[in-house]
C-alpha cells in the first residue's frame, strides 16, 4: 500500500486528580475505518498521566501496524504543545513518560501531533472512562 496513513486519536480519563484512571486508543485508516480500539484500567494517577499512558498505548498499537505516517490527535492541550516542544515538561514524573513517547514517535516515518476538541475525541474518552468501570465495577468508585 503506497500511501499507509494512520489516525490515532487517544485519551486518559480520571475520575479525581489523583484518582482512578483509564486509557483509550482508536486507531483509523485516512478514509475514516477503525483499526483497532483499545482501552487499559490505569489505576491511581493523575489526569496527565493518564493522558501519556493513553498515548503510549496508542503509539505502541500502531507501531504493530507498520504505518508509513502517523496523525495523532489529543484533546490534551498541554501534552499537545510538550510534544511539539512549545512547552517543557517540568513535572519530574511525567519526564520519564515524555522520554517515552519521543522513543516510540522516532519510531514512525512521518508523524505529526494536533490538538483536537474533547467533542472529536470521544470515542478515546468513552474507552478510557470504559476501563475504569470495568476494573472498579459499574459506578466506577
Amino acid at each position: 500500500m503506497a500511501n499507509n496513513t494512520l489516525t490515532l486519536f487517544t485519551d486518559g480519563a480520571c475520575r479525581g486528580n489523583p484518582g482512578q484512571g483509564g486509557a483509550g486508543v482508536v486507531l483509523m485508516t485516512a478514509d475514516g475505518q477503525v483499526v483497532s480500539t483499545a482501552k487499559k484500567y490505569l489505576g491511581r494517577c493523575t489526569n496527565n498521566i493518564a493522558e501519556y499512558r493513553a498515548l503510549i498505548l496508542g503509539l505502541e498499537e500502531a507501531l504493530a501496524r507498520k504505518p508509513d505516517r502517523l496523525r495523532v490527535y489529543l484533546d490534551s492541550e498541554l501534552l499537545v504543545r510538550q510534544i511539539q516542544g512549545v512547552y517543557r515538561v517540568k513535572n519530574p514524573a511525567l519526564q520519564p513518560l515524555m522520554t517515552e513517547v519521543r522513543s516510540l514517535l522516532a519510531r514512525f516515518g512521518v508523524w505529526e501531533v494536533d490538538h483536537v476538541p474533547r467533542r472529536e475525541n470521544a470515542l478515546a474518552d468513552a474507552l478510557a472512562n470504559e476501563a475504569i468501570d470495568e476494573a472498579l465495577g459499574k459506578n466506577g468508585r
